[in-house]
């Protein structure tokens, strides 16, 4: 019998790929080449309780899927929402090389990718952090963000549960920044917004948003859903992971193209930004919009394996 792949759990994720090194990986996947624009759509899978989530990429170099499920009533038995694996192959042979926490994974890939933008979109003195959440995604935008801009001094926190916006502030002081409990009005002072809920309908008012602020928004991946308004894709520069996903499954642009706010040639994609084929003009605020894509998690999955490997 062949050798049962490893098991990377978050812990070892955590230990041997930082979040400046999964940003660093996310980037060189687009400089390298990949289209995302010809990624297999995400297969979503109805079953009881929920869904079965499947995405699957490749490169020459390695093969992956990450196999997710969303159960809304986990909530009630306290256990988690999303839970996942993913399965790491080799890109010619096919042979299982390991496999990974992939929640974990998600929970870095998410904000390595809104990093990727960030670095490229946000002015390069950025101070001030709004955050919308209190999870572990809302933890790895500040991450993210910090990394791409040592500048960040300050985090506002915006939630719905006192208790949890209390803990995340302490977090936040824990590690250096300065942080208070805030409201959505609070986007007048901030550089940097990372929307990262459930919401369905927009979290704050777009109008009061500084000119020079940049917008990642990352908690929704259906079409009719979204987390900002049409008066930001009417205002701002508008990047997205591909014209195929944007106009699939983000409900921010979708709405936005059907009230006639925002005409598709308007956008661009996060390759395009990240090679610097995209013009970041000053006095217009910049909007990331993620729905999360296989590519990602086969470039930072990759950079795991391999960060494995080197320290075995």
């Amino acid at each position: 019998m062949s050798e049962a792949p490893p098991y990377i759990d978050a812990e070892a994720m955590a230990r041997i790929v930082p979040m400046s090194a999964a940003i660093e990986a996310v980037e060189a996947v687009l400089k390298a080449g990949l289209d995302p624009e010809s990624e297999p759509p995400r297969g979503v899978v109805d079953v009881p309780g929920g869904q079965l989530l499947l995405m699957p990429s490749s490169t020459t170099s390695y093969t992956g899927v990450k196999i997710a499920t969303v159960t809304p009533g986990n909530a009630a038995r306290d256990l988690p929402r999303i839970q996942g694996v993913y399965l790491l192959l080799d890109g010619a042979t096919h042979k299982p090389l390991a496999l990974l926490d992939g929640i974990a994974l998600t929970s870095l890939r998410t904000p390595a990718v809104s990093g990727a933008a960030i670095n490229h979109l946000a002015v390069p003195d950025a101070g001030r952090l709004l955050v919308f959440g209190t999870g572990p995604q809302a933890w790895g935008h500040v991450e993210a963000v910090r990394a791409v801009r040592p500048t960040l001094a300050h985090v506002d926190v915006v939630a719905r549960n006192p208790e949890r916006v209390a803990a995340f502030v302490e977090q936040c002081r824990e590690a250096g920044l300065s942080s208070a409990p805030a409201t959505p009005a609070d986007v007048a002072t901030a550089d940097v917004v990372c929307c990262c809920t459930t919401a369905r309908e927009p979290l704050f008012d777009s109008a009061l948003l500084p000119a020079h602020a940049t917008v990642a928004a990352v908690g929704s991946h259906e079409p009719d859903a979204r987390e900002v308004d049409e008066g930001l894709l009417r205002r701002g520069l508008v990047v997205a992971e591909s014209h195929g996903v944007a106009l699939r499954e983000c409900g921010d642009i979708v709405l936005a193209v059907d009230a006639g706010a925002f005409t598709v040639g308007r956008l661009r994609t996060l390759g395009e930004l990240v090679r610097g084929e995209v013009e970041v003009a000053e006095g217009r605020p910049r909007l990331f919009k993620s729905a999360g894509m296989a590519w990602e998690d086969l470039g930072v999955g990759a950079a795991v394996y391999e960060g494995w490997r080197a320290a075995e």
